[in-house]
């Protein structure tokens, strides 16, 4: 009985990933058709950036963003982490970042069944294998998620990790084990409702970077460490 109860909550899930996907996706054609132009005759001249990241199952993918870097970055300067005033990001790159509005491409990843709109953010396979062996585990049980807790959490990542002398470092040995831990968290705590709140903060955080509301909604989540409590 227990197993049904998932199956039919991860159906109604895939239904409203998609039916808020697809109504997205019509909403925001123009601002991507503008986005498309832009991004065309500036920068680079790339419009869309693929990157393999880890889904479900450990099965890897193709996640779609928008171009906001230079080409081949992943293999230049700190790689595969973004440092605050990164020279890398390129002028517009950086006011989509700074929007998210890199992040909606993803809306047809959705679509495509390879991440629901809420769930553990994917990673990229070099950074993932730095995860805790039993988060892997459970993280590998469901979708990732264009968005979630941790990307709630650290929707400004970048920020801890100024005046750092080996930002990687910093990245391994405290934001990955906090942000492993509050993905396991969803995981444990996943249901319908929790999928409308994940959604409803992050609208909220993007209109109200310093609202508190965050720790008030997800008030059970595991204990903030000392370097997210004194940001």
């Amino acid at each position: 009985m227990k197993a049904l109860h998932h199956q039919k909550k991860y159906k109604m899930i895939r239904i409203f990933d998609f039916l808020i996907s697809f109504i997205a996706l019509v909403v925001f054609s123009p601002l991507f058709l503008i986005i498309m132009v832009i991004l065309k005759f500036s920068g680079e001249n790339e419009i869309f950036y693929y990157q393999k990241r880890v889904g479900k199952d450990g099965k890897e993918f193709g996640l779609l963003k928008f171009a906001t870097m230079v080409k081949n970055s992943s293999k230049i300067g700190s790689k595969e982490i973004t440092v605050p005033n990164d020279p890398r990001v390129l002028p517009f790159g950086r006011f989509l970042r700074k929007s998210k509005i890199n992040e909606l491409p993803q809306i047809w990843n959705v679509l495509n069944g390879d991440i629901s709109i809420v769930g553990p953010r994917p990673m990229v396979p070099n950074t993932y294998r730095n995860y805790p062996k039993d988060h892997q585990k459970i993280l590998n049980k469901v979708c990732p998620g264009l968005t979630g807790i941790g990307s709630i959490i650290f929707r400004d990542e970048e920020k801890f990790l100024i005046d750092k002398d080996d930002p990687m470092k910093f990245y391994i040995n405290h934001i990955i084990p906090y942000k492993s831990s509050v993905e396991v968290w969803y995981v444990n705590n996943k249901s319908i409702l929790m999928y409308f709140k994940v959604i409803f903060m992050t609208a909220w955080v993007i209109i109200f970077p310093n609202s508190l509301l965050v720790d008030k909604v997800f008030s059970s989540i595991p204990k903030k460490p000392d370097f997210l409590i004194n940001k």
